[in-house]
């Protein structure tokens, strides 16, 4: 196969052949995920997202030749005030949100990265990198702060294509007096007696959240490496932020060539919002909906483009997998020709390439064991079928058999005690399964219920 790879390029703004630096090291870092709270669906996009392209590089430039970076930040504000709000000391919640997140990985069949870094077990470098841009003037210390000077940095909004004046307005910039310009940014900040902190030649304190994804990108890939993936929302101010610190203290032209970023996700066409109450959790949607069709739900849409969860493409992802597990059997894998690959080398064009899957399924139902293997190695490549058909069956009865039943049982439970007046009861049932990925409607004297 050709190494025919073409990406959209947020930092240019056009698509572009993907040329790396090094055809026997590509390096790609992915922003992963802030550890205060369980990740949702849509933290699960890029997670799908950028997999899906983790796999199309090992099988163009060959398993072993692409790292991988995803980290773990586990020293934040959010965090801070998630483990005040919970009661729960910062090592107990960082490590369950941490266990749940790699749980949620493989409920997703995402490959494990290359290397995965915590945010904490850098500190010292991220304290050596401060120092080097305080020293070379892109730097500034106020009261035991420490920030980045943007107007040092010629570039600054290369990357979100705006310039001061756009940035600032309807721009999410945190307000600090210790500032001397409102778009300059925080690399390190004092920690009192009760928050973690590390020593510092600014005295006690803690990193601000855009330095760990510079230093730990430079420790793994080097001072400039080929892709850095994210949300759109992180186009800025955090990937912003993380240019322009690193080619201040590294010296160079360039951080990452190639800047991805996977568009939004909505819950029934609104944006998921904790104040609303429709953000679904990936350890929820475990109980209910097999991981291959919440991965298929997710690749059904181009990256770059809004996705909409909702139940139709829930159920539609599922009849799918359905029929294509009727051509199932273990196989070993056949390298897939370019005519295959061209929509996912084509900027990670997943519909076009699940329309073609559909072509090959057509072909494989006809008999040949040739057409099936070519079928099967193709949903291979993008993380689908590779569960057994017995463990996919298993999974429906479970859903289909034991859940209905028990949320069946449950509304009658819950009827029953609004009957006898009981609301208090009837309240706790309907939360109890909001949790377990239910939603229940009453209309005309009947209970209706539907999955999330």
């Amino acid at each position: 196969m050709t190494k025919n790879l073409n990406f959209f390029n947020t930092l240019t703004n056009k698509k572009e052949k993907f040329v790396p630096i090094n055809n026997n090291k590509v390096g790609m870092y992915v922003c992963g995920p802030t550890v205060y709270d369980f990740p949702h669906i849509g933290n699960a996009r890029p997670l799908v997202v950028f997999d899906v392209l983790f796999r199309l590089l090992n099988s163009l430039y060959g398993k072993g030749k692409v790292a991988y970076v995803r980290n773990i930040t586990d020293i934040d504000d959010k965090i801070i005030e998630s483990s005040k709000k919970n009661k729960k000391n910062i090592k107990e919640l960082t490590d369950t949100i941490t266990k749940s997140f790699h749980e949620d990985c493989v409920y997703l069949n995402c490959l494990n990265p290359t290397f995965e870094p915590k945010a904490t077990e850098h500190i010292n470098e991220m304290i050596s990198m401060i120092s080097n841009l305080l020293k070379n003037n892109y730097a500034y210390q106020n009261e035991k702060h420490v920030y980045f000077s943007v107007s040092s940095f010629k570039n600054y909004g290369k990357l979100s294509n705006k310039n001061s004046e756009q940035l600032v307005a309807g721009s999410r910039v945190e307000i600090s007096k210790y500032k001397k310009d409102p778009l300059d940014f925080v690399l390190w900040k004092p920690s009192n007696n009760e928050d973690p902190g590390w020593d510092s030649p600014w005295g006690r304190g803690r990193p601000g959240w855009h330095l760990e994804c510079s230093v730990m990108s430079e420790k793994f890939l080097g001072k400039q490496f080929d892709i850095h993936g994210g949300g759109l929302d992180l186009v800025f101010p955090h990937h912003e932020n993380e240019i322009a610190q690193s080619c201040c203290a590294n010296k160079t032209e360039n951080f990452a060539n190639y800047w991805l970023h996977n568009g939004f996700v909505t819950f029934d066409k609104e944006k998921m919002s904790k104040s609303i109450g429709n953000i679904v959790t990936i350890n929820k949607l475990r109980k209910s909906v097999n991981g291959q069709v919440v991965r298929l739900a997710l690749l059904s849409a181009h990256y770059k483009q809004p996705l909409d969860w909702n139940e139709k493409l829930i159920n539609e992802s599922q009849s799918i997998l359905d029929k294509w597990y009727s051509q199932f059997e273990k196989i070993n894998p056949e390298e897939l020709n370019d005519e295959i690959l061209k929509p996912l080398q084509e900027d990670l064009n997943t519909p076009e390439y699940i329309a073609k899957l559909h072509s090959l399924y057509e072909d494989s139902s006809k008999g040949k064991k040739s057409a099936k293997v070519k079928f099967l190695s193709a949903c291979k490549q993008i993380g689908l079928l590779e569960e057994d058909k017995k463990t996919w069956e298993n999974f429906k009865k479970i859903k289909a058999n034991v859940d209905e039943n028990f949320i069946n049982k449950k509304i009658k439970d819950r009827n029953d005690a609004r009957n006898k007046g009981n609301y208090e009861l009837a309240d706790l049932i309907r939360k109890e399964l909001e949790e377990s990925g239910v939603i229940i409607e009453d209309k005309q004297e009947k209970t209706k219920w539907k999955y999330k």
